[in-house]
C-alpha cells in the first residue's frame, strides 16, 4: 500500500471539482473549536493523520450517490447531492471532517448561534470567517483562555473584520490561498508588515513575519496531506474500508453505519435525503414537537418490514434494503399517522420516554392503513383509547427497557395474531403476551406505588395523570398540570408566617409537588383558578368535580397546613382508580 502527498492549497483547489463525498459518509459534525485546533496543529507542524480516497471509474460514478463538501457551515447544513461532469472523480473515504474543516477555514464560513437566541430564529445565526492575529506570540500562553485546548496561535472565527491596533493585527486566513506563487507572497508579506501599527515593537514584527511565512508554508510548500487512493470498484470492499477507516476519531454510531449501508444500496440513491428529511418533518412539521432520530426510523423499517427486529448490521442485507425501499412510502405514512395520534394524546418529545414502545403501534397502523384513529366512529374512538392506554401503561412501567428486541418481537407477533380475525388493537393480547414471558406488562400494586412517588415537572407525571383522566377528549382541549393546593400557598416563607414547626414545614414542602397534589385542568379553567383565592375556589366545586379529580370530600384537608394528609387521602383514591383501569392479567 503506497501513499502519496500533496499540499493543502492544491487539495482545496480540487475539492468539489475533483474530490467529492460518497453517500456512505455521515454529516459534518465538527465544532468551530475543533476547526481552530486543526489549524493551530498545522501551524505548529503537527501531523493531521492520513486521508483515504477512492478513485471511481465512469461506471461506478454513475452508480453511486455523490455529494459536495460543505463550504459554508450552519447547523441545518446538509451535503448537497451532485453529479460531477468530469471523468476524474475521487471520493473521500476517510478525512471528511478534516477536509471540510480546511475548506471552511480557508474558503468558507462557520455560522454560530448568538447566545440566548432561539435556534429557529434566522437572525440568531452569525456567519463567521476564520481570522489569524499575526502579532500573537504562540509561545506566550500566560492568561490565554484556550491553553487547556492546546491552542496558542491567535485564531478566531469572527463575523466582521476586526480592527487592527498596536496589540493586534488580523488577517483572514483564507487570503493565503491567493499567494501560491512565492514572489507574489513576498510582495504580500512586505505590504502586510508595512500596514502593522507603528507602535508595535520590532520583536513583534518578527513574530508576525514568522507566522505569515509559516502559514504560507503550511498551505503551499509543505506536503502536509498524506493519502492513499483505493482503485478497486467493488462497493462492498469500499464499504468495509470505510468502516475500518472510521473506527477512530468521532466514533461511528450504529445508526451512522447502518445509514451508510442503506444509502449505499438504495437504488434511487436518495436514502439520506428521504430519511433525514422525513425525520425533520416528524420532529418539526406536525402539530407538536417530536424527537426521533435515524436509529428509530431504521429500527421501524425492520419491524414494519417483517424482518428480525434485532438492530444490527447483519439484518440490513441487500434483499432487506431492497424491500425497505419498496415499502418506504408505506413506512413513512405509518410513522406519520402514529405521531399524529400520539400528539393528539398530548404525548410529545417532552414526555415520550421510550421510542421502542411506539414501534408496535406503528406496526399496527401499518397493517391497518384504512383507519386514521383520529375520527369519531365508534371503532376508531375505542381503538384510539386502547392504543393510548396500552402505550401509557408501557411507558410508566418501562416495559420496553432492557431486552427490548424480544419485547418488540412479542408485541408484533401478538398484533399479527389479532389481525388474523379482527382489526382491533389487541390491548389484552399484548398485556398477556408480555406477561407470559415474565415481563411486567401493566401497572401492578408495586408499580402504582412508584407512580405515586412521581413529582411535578417529570415526563412520567404527565403520563400518569393522562391515565387517570382516561375520559379526556384529547382532541378538543389543551390541558395544564395544576397543583390542587397551590404551590404559592405552600412556600416555606408563607408557612413560617403561620408559626408551624420546622418538621411540619418540611413535610408540607415535600408534599406539594407529589402526584397526589396534581390534577389536569383545561387551560382556561387553570387561569380562572389562579385568579380566585384557593379557599373560595375549592369550596365552589361540586361533588361531581371532586369525584372526577379524585379530591377527598373532606374540607378539613383543603388547606396548605394539612397538605401531607390531603395527599395521603388523595393517593388512596388514585391508587384505586389505577387498579380499576389495570386489572390483573389473569382477568
Amino acid at each position: 500500500m503506497s501513499y502519496s502527498t500533496t499540499t493543502i492549497g492544491s487539495l482545496l483547489n480540487d475539492v468539489n471539482q475533483h474530490y467529492f463525498l460518497p453517500a456512505i459518509q455521515r454529516p459534518y459534525v465538527w465544532t468551530s473549536d475543533q476547526v481552530i485546533a486543526l489549524f493551530d496543529s498545522l501551524l505548529k507542524g503537527y501531523p493531521i493523520s492520513s486521508f483515504m480516497f477512492w478513485a471511481v471509474d465512469e461506471a461506478t460514478k454513475n452508480e453511486v450517490k455523490i455529494y459536495r463538501f460543505i463550504e459554508n457551515y450552519r447547523a441545518d447544513a446538509r451535503n448537497e447531492a451532485t453529479r460531477p461532469a468530469g471523468q476524474n472523480v475521487t471520493l473521500v473515504l476517510d478525512g471528511q471532517q478534516r477536509l471540510t474543516s480546511l475548506l471552511i477555514g480557508l474558503k468558507g464560513t462557520y455560522s454560530e448561534k448568538l447566545k440566548h437566541a432561539r435556534r429557529d430564529n434566522p437572525d440568531a445565526w452569525s456567519e463567521k470567517s476564520l481570522y489569524l492575529d499575526i502579532l500573537k506570540d504562540p509561545d506566550d500562553v500566560e492568561g490565554e483562555e484556550d491553553v487547556s485546548l492546546g491552542v496558542t496561535y491567535g485564531l478566531k472565527f469572527l463575523a466582521t473584520p476586526p480592527r487592527n491596533n498596536h496589540r493586534h493585527h488580523w488577517i483572514r486566513l483564507g487570503i493565503m490561498l491567493d499567494y501560491q506563487d512565492t514572489d507574489r507572497f513576498e510582495l504580500f508579506l512586505e505590504r502586510t508588515l508595512s500596514e502593522i501599527h507603528h507602535g508595535v515593537p520590532p520583536y513583534e514584527r518578527e513574530i508576525a513575519e514568522t507566522t505569515l511565512r509559516k502559514l504560507h508554508a503550511v498551505i503551499w510548500q509543505e506536503d502536509t496531506v498524506n493519502y492513499y487512493t483505493e482503485r478497486d470498484q467493488s462497493s462492498d470492499r469500499v464499504l468495509e474500508i470505510f468502516v475500518r477507516a472510521n473506527d477512530g476519531g468521532v466514533k461511528l454510531s450504529k445508526s451512522d453505519l447502518l445509514m451508510s449501508m442503506v444509502t449505499s444500496k438504495w437504488s434511487s440513491g436518495t436514502a439520506r435525503e428521504d430519511i433525514l428529511g422525513f425525520i425533520d418533518f416528524i420532529n418539526k412539521g406536525l402539530s407538536a414537537p417530536n424527537k426521533i432520530q435515524k436509529d428509530f426510523v431504521l429500527k421501524a423499517c425492520l419491524v414494519l418490514g417483517e424482518f428480525d427486529v434485532t438492530y444490527n448490521v447483519s439484518n440490513f442485507t441487500n434483499q432487506a434494503i431492497a424491500r425497505i425501499e419498496a415499502i418506504w412510502p408505506s413506512i413513512k405514512t405509518a410513522i406519520e399517522r402514529t405521531f399524529r395520534l400520539l400528539n393528539r394524546f398530548g404525548i410529545t418529545e417532552q414526555n415520550l420516554t421510550s421510542l421502542n414502545a411506539v414501534l408496535p403501534i406503528a406496526y399496527y397502523l401499518y397493517k391497518t392503513p384504512e383507519f386514521t384513529f383520529l375520527g369519531s366512529s365508534e371503532f376508531e374512538t375505542l381503538n384510539a383509547a386502547a392504543i393510548r392506554r396500552w402505550l401509557i401503561n408501557s411507558l410508566l412501567i418501562g416495559a420496553f427497557a432492557g431486552a427490548s428486541d424480544r419485547t418488540i418481537a412479542l408485541a408484533r407477533h401478538a398484533i399479527q395474531q389479532e389481525l388474523e380475525t379482527s382489526r382491533n388493537f389487541p390491548i389484552d393480547r399484548l398485556f398477556k403476551a408480555l406477561a407470559t414471558y415474565g415481563r411486567l406488562s401493566r401497572l401492578d400494586e408495586r408499580a402504582i406505588e412508584e407512580v405515586l412517588d412521581l413529582k411535578y415537572g417529570k415526563p412520567k407525571t404527565f403520563l400518569a395523570l393522562s391515565l387517570l383522566y382516561d375520559d379526556v377528549a384529547w382532541s378538543d382541549m389543551a390541558v395544564h398540570v395544576d397543583h390542587i393546593i397551590p404551590e404559592a400557598e405552600a412556600k416555606r416563607r408563607v408557612l413560617m408566617a403561620q408559626n408551624l414547626p420546622e418538621h411540619r414545614i418540611r413535610e408540607i414542602t415535600d408534599s406539594v409537588n407529589r402526584l397526589g397534589n396534581l390534577q389536569f385542568l383545561p387551560g382556561n379553567e387553570n387561569i380562572e383558578k389562579s385568579d380566585i383565592p384557593f379557599a373560595s375556589w375549592i369550596t365552589g366545586r361540586n361533588r361531581d368535580y371532586l369525584e372526577r379529580h379524585m379530591i377527598p370530600d373532606r374540607p378539613d384537608l383543603w388547606m396548605p397546613a394539612q397538605l401531607p394528609e390531603f395527599v395521603r387521602e388523595r393517593e388512596k383514591l388514585i391508587r384505586q382508580r389505577l387498579l380499576n383501569l389495570s386489572p390483573p392479567a389473569s382477568e
